[in-house]
């Protein structure tokens, strides 16, 4: 009797309780996850609840444009597309630049994403880098690892070339691109941005990423 008991109990699914009880755990990690970044992304587009009146100095696109319409993926073919999402641990925001032949202004804005990267402080590793060029000259290319090691290197995936969002036009105009942890390009910066402008719309957003 004591083994067909024990069997049965075995067979038994979780209550109607308990399976209530898992989901609102399930609900709540979630929440504490993500749901500042959530607000983040809210009070950022609408200004919602910004008593300091913040306006970002970067282009902000409307609407966004998902990271996976540019095409874009590693030196060894992972989609860039697999970086974000809310099922990810801790994902990045990301600065890519963009451009097709990396000349003096593309160089430019190497030089400045690296600069507001480190200037970041504590917060540098929430930010990644990387760069989608069509072509670089042969003395930045001797450079590239003692200047920009820690630039990643992104190319168009196999067959595809990059459906750039509406405004940008990288073969005309080198551009830095602003993507964030949900893999949304949401704002995008040029030469007529300083330093200054990048890193005050990137604290902005750090801050505000980390309610709760």
């Amino acid at each position: 009797m004591a083994n067909r008991i024990s069997d049965q109990e075995q067979n038994e699914g979780p209550t109607p309780e308990q399976a209530r009880r898992g989901r609102r755990t399930a609900f709540l990690l979630f929440a504490l996850g993500f749901g500042p970044m959530i607000v983040a992304t809210i009070m950022f587009y609408t200004g919602w609840l910004n008593p300091a009146g913040h306006t970002n100095n970067g282009v902000l696109l409307q609407p966004v444009a998902p990271v996976s319409t540019l095409s874009l993926e590693t030196a060894s073919g992972t989609p860039l597309t697999e970086r974000f999402g809310p099922d990810k641990t801790d994902p990045d925001w990301l600065m890519i630049v963009a451009a097709g032949q990396c000349g003096s202004q593309c160089e430019e804005l190497l030089y400045l994403a690296r600069q507001v990267n480190i200037a970041l402080g504590k917060n540098a590793n929430r930010v990644s880098r990387a760069a989608a060029l069509g072509s670089v000259p042969s003395d930045l290319q001797s450079r590239w690892s003692s200047e920009y090691s820690s630039m990643e290197r992104l190319v168009p995936a196999a067959g595809a070339q990059p459906n750039w969002p509406s405004g940008i036009n990288p073969q005309a105009e080198p551009r830095i691109l602003l993507v964030d942890p949900f893999g949304n390009v949401m704002m995008h910066y040029g030469s007529e941005h300083t330093g200054k402008d990048m890193l005050e719309d990137l604290k902005h957003l750090l801050k505000l990423s980390q309610i709760g």
